[in-house]
């Protein structure tokens, strides 16, 4: 053997090494990190939610929303639903302070702003140039060092189902598999607030409905606050605890959903109840 061939045999076993060695800090790091007692909803981690007299009004427009307010109770999951432009999206974005009330207050927590937040959109937005897993890690911040947040955003997509998609690019994925990395980089930092602006409208029928299967079991699991905007009422009554129908700038119906979890499909309670939103919104009110 060479002098070259010794040294590049070498070094190949050294970085076998060092890949080996960094494998197993990894692998140690998401056992770590997954072995801890799961977050149940009655220990409270999620944020209340207090709106008190909030206007929203674009320059030269009229208000979108108007004076409005509005209780969360922590841990509580809310769907939003209205006719498109009533304001819905406007509202979630007051709430995770993207947009400034133009008079009123919003408090999210205890009001320091300390509480993590997240929102998940109907496109996925993953980064093309990223694998998986690195998509993921996007959702911590850039405390701790690379194997840590790895081993963190490998446990998560263990939690979605998509554990043996970690080292894959997006552009491999199917559109239900990129939301669900969506939603695992949304859930990677543990959030109190999660925010879901129409996040499966593109889904085809079944995907939507496992998709909404598997939030619902994570909401119950983390125990964090949800408030979901969506157009689909079926789904905001399979969802969620309560339904605010967004109608003129306020609050025209603010509905419990009263169903033992999980729901089941066709269930007649939850027919009936989807049936009378659906009839306010359509104006066919007895």
């Amino acid at each position: 053997m060479t002098a070259s061939a010794a040294f590049h045999f070498r070094d190949m076993a050294g970085q076998n090494r060092a890949e080996q060695a960094r494998t197993e800090r990894e692998g140690n790091e998401r056992a770590r990190f997954a072995s801890g007692p799961p977050l149940r909803q009655t220990e409270g981690r999620g944020s209340a939610v207090t709106l008190r007299g909030v206007t929203k009004a674009f320059e030269g427009g009229a208000p979108v929303i108007k004076n409005l307010d509005l209780d969360i109770p922590a841990g509580q999951f809310v769907a939003i639903v209205g006719r498109s432009g009533c304001g819905k999206s406007t509202l979630l974005r007051l709430i995770l302070g993207l947009e400034t009330p133009s008079a009123g207050e919003v408090t999210v927590g205890d009001g320091s702003g300390r509480s993590t937040q997240r929102i998940m959109f109907q496109e996925p937005r993953l980064l093309p140039w990223a694998r998986v897993i690195d998509n993921v890690a996007v959702g911590l911040d850039r405390s701790g060092g690379r194997v840590q947040r790895r081993a963190r955003a490998s446990a998560v997509l263990d939690e979605v189902g998509l554990g043996a998609k970690a080292g894959v690019w997006p552009a491999t994925l199917s559109g239900g598999q990129r939301q669900r990395v969506a939603l695992a980089r949304a859930l990677v930092s543990r959030p109190a607030l999660l925010a879901l602006d129409e996040p499966l409208g593109a889904l085809d029928a079944l995907t939507r409905i496992d998709m909404q299967s598997m939030m619902e079991r994570i909401w119950r699991t983390q125990g964090f606050t949800a408030i979901l905007v969506t157009h689909d009422v079926g789904e905001a009554v399979a969802l969620a605890d309560r339904i605010l129908v967004i109608e003129a700038g306020g609050i025209a119906l603010d509905v419990p959903v009263d169903a033992a979890r999980p729901r089941r499909r066709g269930d007649p309670h939850l027919a009936a109840l989807e049936g009378r939103i659906l009839d306010h919104l359509l104006g066919r009110r007895a």
